[in-house]
């Protein structure tokens, strides 16, 4: 393994047991707890940029979700658990009671973003407030799949293929697959919005047969139970009560999709705005991605 830079310097290493595997936390800051979760394909490291500026007023805690980054990757069930939501939402709620916490802020960016939702409709009395980054929920990405859609989420059908053929596919150029996929989703639709040292950390993590199935893992659980899970709650008329608030670039994923009116469909209080950028907003604008984190919070 290559030497990696530490981004977040003074910051706790913690790696903590849970049924989803041993899951690696960061912690800093110093105030309430805000749970930050990272997207796919990236790890704890994205939020390094905006992390500061949030630490000057928040407990920060910075976990890899199982199969990420350092955390874990166990193997898979026949039904793609634990790399379900509500799984890995049930092993981030482990983590914070054995660091301490019972009830946080959460900004979740990504699938970091569909694990937050997915904790909020199951457990609605851990959190106060909900941020959602460049996503919409997985029910309308799967039902509302159109054309122009299908091509700017072609990785969601494609890792969701049956086991070997994803797997094979990336695990045959791994870091060009991740440069390719990652540049397509950028606002200038190249790498140059990542940190290098950032980069390495992302690099390294994906250049894993374990990890990159486990990734594979996540989408297939995403076109099956998450898929379930969401129709469940829709059926049954299920919202988040809470404060959500979605922020997403106009050049991100859901920028066709309207998402505060997709995100009223599914919960009471919404509010939220664009940003001019592509789908990793916490560090292609990480001031105006803080700004807007903490003005929300406030």
């Amino acid at each position: 393994m290559p030497d990696l830079a530490d981004l977040f310097p003074g910051y706790e290493s913690h790696w903590i047991d849970t049924d989803a595997g041993r899951i690696f936390v960061r912690t800093g800051g110093k105030g309430p707890p805000l749970l930050l979760l990272h997207g796919h394909p990236q790890t704890n490291v994205m939020w390094h940029r905006v992390a500061p500026a949030l630490a000057e007023k928040y407990s920060l805690i910075l976990p890899d979700l199982p199969g990420y980054g350092w955390s874990a990757a166990p193997k898979a069930k026949p039904d793609h658990s634990p790399y379900d939501k509500r799984s890995m939402a049930n092993a981030i709620i482990a983590v914070m009671e054995q660091l301490g916490h019972v009830r946080w802020k959460l900004a979740g960016h990504d699938r970091g973003g569909r694990v937050g939702y997915r904790m909020a409709l199951d457990h609605p009395g851990r959190i106060e407030k909900l941020a959602v980054l460049d996503i919409v929920p997985t029910y309308n990405m799967w039902k509302d799949l159109d054309d122009n859609l299908a091509m700017k989420i072609w990785h969601w059908t494609f890792l969701a293929q049956p086991y070997p053929l994803p797997e094979k596919m990336v695990g045959g150029a791994p870091i060009d697959y991740w440069n390719l996929k990652s540049s397509k989703q950028s606002g200038t639709k190249d790498i140059s919005c990542f940190d290098p040292r950032a980069l390495a950390h992302y690099h390294t993590f994906f250049n894993d047969p374990t990890r990159i199935h486990a990734l594979c893992e996540d989408y297939r659980a995403g076109q099956t139970r998450d898929l379930e899970f969401d129709s469940a709650d829709r059926d049954a008329g299920n919202k988040i009560t809470i404060p959500l608030f979605a922020l997403w670039g106009d050049k991100g994923i859901p920028s066709e999709k309207t998402p505060l009116d997709v995100w009223r469909q599914w919960a009471t209080n919404v509010s939220g705005h664009s940003l001019s950028c592509g789908h990793y907003l916490a560090e292609e604008k990480p001031e105006e991605t803080q700004a807007a984190l903490l003005k929300f919070f406030a």
